[in-house]
């Protein structure tokens, strides 16, 4: 089974992919885009959810990705983490995106040990970037961290993934928006001209409108 497909087919089938051309979403930074991506509908999904877990777990493995501990990202990344350090025996934290705001004022909940090797479990990733609010708060923390996993990264920025490298971070994968679009065109989910007007956008954002 070719995980990458299947996981682009999943994200499709269940919309975690949505597209609307005529009425473009608007993304917390304001811009429009026909394509809005929303993994967190995975975890209401059981056949899908237990085998994009199962990909992941074969991923980790085949890699021989070394870690003792799985780290959840607030807040989308936490059902992932768990349903994963659940399959795989492994203890769990998450991380969250500001200090509590009363008792210890943690950032990091659950427990750990120094120097204790983690890796970070997200939904998914648009350039990276917002990863390393986390692993800057786990590395603060005397947690060792060279590893992030996402369900679905994008995949269509040049070298988004040598700026993680420069921090010592590998960022694994299930799928890409080439895996997206390749499933697109051989299911013919989309018109030719709405195919277009998507590739317009994921290569050429600064230039796209609704109209293509």
């Amino acid at each position: 089974m070719d995980y990458k497909q299947t996981t682009a087919k999943i994200l499709i089938d269940i919309k975690a992919i949505n597209f609307n051309f005529q009425n473009p979403f608007i993304l917390t930074s304001g811009r429009k885009s026909p394509v809005y991506v929303d993994c967190r509908k995975i975890i209401s999904f059981t056949k899908e959810r237990n085998l994009i877990i199962q990909f992941m777990e074969n991923y980790l493995r085949d890699n021989k990705i070394d870690f003792d501990l799985i780290a959840g990202g607030e807040t989308a990344g936490i059902p992932y983490a768990a349903f994963l350090a659940e399959r795989l025996q492994k203890p769990m934290i998450y991380i969250r995106k500001k200090p509590k705001g009363f008792g210890k004022k943690s950032q990091i909940e659950g427990n750990f040990n120094i120097n204790e090797k983690s890796i970070l479990i997200e939904d998914l990733a648009t350039d990276g970037k917002s990863k390393m609010s986390f692993i800057d708060t786990m590395r603060e923390n005397k947690i060792k961290i060279n590893d992030t996993m996402v369900i679905f990264f994008y995949g269509i920025f040049e070298k988004a993934e040598e700026e993680l490298k420069k921090q010592n971070i590998k960022i694994h994968y299930l799928c890409t928006w080439h895996d997206i679009l390749d499933e697109i065109k051989k299911e013919k989910k989309l018109e030719n001209n709405e195919i277009d007007s998507l590739e317009k956008f994921l290569f050429n954002s600064e230039n796209w409108t609704k109209n293509g």
